[in-house]
């Protein structure tokens, strides 16, 4: 049955407010109009919806249980368009804490000039939102991730702070911060592997281990030793003269950037967020 949307909106309005001539305002209408399409509404539907007394109206048992019903469509079809206009021009990022301080949120104003029509969220937290304008940006083992969901794959190296000497002795007790995962799922920071591409599998190491790698990073930046961490977080960091490498190779981990279902995200601010972020990583 083909029933005309105009005229369920007539009834929705009029049944809520209990006057055809408030709906007919409501809509910019006039009131012989809303009359008229509940009259062809109520004959499409062999019912009648309102009890009719001069100017005065009050719903049948029929005519509320169908004004129960057009409310919540139409206030579900409002909150999608809500959510729709949202997606298009808003994006809400979550993050890692180390991600968003040391890379994203230094940047934000970048982004934000290159796109000024789209506003740009940066929080941190773990849990994936299924609304379409908050777009998850995740740390984890690329083995269990969706190759095509990847940002970028994470590789590592020593950084300490500007004018600080490089080691001339890997066998001297040299303070190295890390980082212990607060989620055990994630794999370690290949520590070990770094140390044999570099040939310093016997070096005199002080390990001291912070749950986020940004913590060791602000320690090496202070001149209180040097830090074992992700090149992405170091790179904007060296580019600024605020830390240096130590002369060492950089050694790839199992470690990943990733967005879950990345290609989901369809929407005109998650599409110039995710060009962007992949810019800004691998660049």
């Amino acid at each position: 049955m083909q029933v005309s949307l105009q005229a369920l909106k007539a009834f929705e309005s009029a049944a809520r407010l209990g006057s055809f001539k408030l709906a007919a305002e409501e809509l910019s209408l006039t009131p012989t109009a809303i009359s008229h399409h509940i009259s062809n509404l109520e004959g499409r539907l062999s019912v009648s919806l309102f009890h009719r007394h001069g100017r005065r109206i009050a719903l049948t048992g029929t005519g509320a249980r169908l004004a129960k019903a057009t409310s919540e469509g139409f206030r579900k079809i409002d909150n999608a368009l809500d959510e729709v206009m949202r997606a298009g021009t808003a994006i809400r990022v979550t993050t890692t804490s180390s991600l968003a301080a040391m890379a994203l949120i230094p940047a934000q104003h970048e982004f934000e000039q290159a796109n000024p029509g789209i506003s740009l969220e940066i929080s941190t937290g773990e849990s994936v939102d299924s609304q379409s304008y908050i777009l998850p940006v995740r740390y984890g083992d690329a083995a269990r991730v969706e190759p095509s969901d990847i940002i970028r794959h994470e590789s590592f190296n020593v950084f300490g702070a500007p004018g600080m000497a490089a080691p001339g002795s890997w066998n001297e007790g040299i303070t190295l911060f890390t980082t212990q995962w607060k989620n055990t799922a994630l794999p370690e920071p290949p520590l070990t592997a770094w140390l044999e591409e570099n040939r310093l599998q016997g070096a005199k190491l002080n390990c001291v281990p912070f749950d986020q790698e940004l913590f060791g990073i602000q320690q090496a930046m202070a001149g209180r030793g040097l830090v074992f961490c992700s090149t992405t977080l170091a790179k904007r960091l060296v580019d600024a003269k605020l830390l240096q490498s130590c002369d060492t190779r950089e050694v790839a981990s199992s470690l990943c950037y990733y967005v879950p279902n990345k290609n989901s995200f369809e929407t005109r601010g998650a599409v110039r967020f995710l060009e962007w972020v992949d810019a800004l990583l691998n660049g």
